[in-house]
């Protein structure tokens, strides 16, 4: 059966962030993807300079009228990113509601963007919408450590926080909860971050139980863009082969970052030259050239599993 995938995020020219960073990865491993552009700009907003065009709340209705209908508006996931308008949001809400009516074994993986170490980088009225309406239909959530906290209004200062932050994401709505960065001190040193995951598996028997891992990654000295929307594709492509294991999907989904970035900064170093930092174009993720990691990638970190509680 082939699996197809709605993908709503930003479009670039030039790059790779929003749908540029999930659609090739997502084909490579065997997925159709259907891809919404909710703004086309002509490289991303880490640049000197960029230009382009929003697409409406009202475009976007639009669109998905046409697919409608066609009747070709049967999808097995949904992948949302970035949002920075209300009413933008709300409409893609009523796409997931109205499609997950027509399939409810429809996958929805939500990156809830809202902002990251301490700070908010999208409308604040965003985050009611997330909290209330978004985040229950979410199936599968990957936030930040501060978007964990902003949804659930706990800080976390040590490993149980992070476990409880994770519980109480559960029951807002999602079976599989990842934190893919925390500020949390890792095992293995400061040159390591930390991320944490939980599935909520059901048993035969109809009780819940919960798979937590937390995995060490290797923190690198740049900032790349678009890392955050690889991360979300990955995760829905390696929990689709893996639908029980959220520790072997979180392995190979943080190995393939590793080498995206790896093979990343081995070339944006090498053309920046000796002593100097490489510039936003140069720090464009290798998708094209990490092809074949991306479809197998070599384990390079093992997720701990921290323990299976029951609920």
């Amino acid at each position: 059966m082939e699996c197809r995938v709605l993908s709503i995020q930003s479009h670039v020219v030039r790059g790779y962030v929003g749908n540029k960073s999930a659609t090739f990865p997502l084909q490579v491993l065997g997925f159709e993807v259907d891809s919404i552009n909710s703004v086309q700009f002509s490289n991303h907003t880490g640049y000197p300079h960029w230009k382009g065009q929003v697409l409406t709340a009202e475009e976007l209705n639009v669109l998905y009228e046409g697919i409608k209908l066609n009747k070709v508006n049967r999808y097995d996931y949904i992948l949302t990113g970035y949002s920075r308008d209300k009413s933008f949001l709300e409409v893609v809400v009523d796409i997931i509601q109205e499609l997950k009516k027509d399939n409810p074994s429809l996958v929805y993986v939500c990156d809830p963007v809202m902002g990251d170490h301490g700070a908010m980088y999208v409308p604040e009225n965003l985050l009611p919408v997330y909290k209330n309406i978004v985040v229950p239909l979410a199936d599968i959530l990957t936030p930040n450590q501060f978007e964990a906290e902003l949804l659930t209004g706990r800080k976390m200062n040590k490993e149980e926080d992070a476990l409880e932050v994770m519980d109480l994401l559960h029951k807002m709505g999602p079976q599989t909860v990842v934190l893919t960065s925390t500020d949390l001190p890792s095992k293995q040193g400061d040159q390591f971050l930390v991320a944490f995951g939980s599935q909520k598996i059901v048993k035969p028997d109809g009780t819940n139980t919960s798979q937590k891992i937390c995995i060490d990654i290797p923190k690198v000295d740049a900032v790349f863009v678009g890392t955050g929307d690889l991360f979300a594709a990955m995760l829905l492509a390696w929990t689709h082969h893996h639908p029980k294991d959220l520790k072997t999907a979180c392995e190979k989904t943080v190995s393939v970052m590793h080498h995206v970035i790896k093979r990343t900064i081995t070339y944006a170093t090498e053309m920046a030259g000796p002593g100097k930092r490489p510039s936003p174009a140069q720090l464009e993720l290798r998708m094209v050239q990490s092809k074949a990691d991306i479809e197998d990638p070599a384990i390079v970190v093992e997720a701990k599993v921290l323990q299976k509680s029951l609920h």
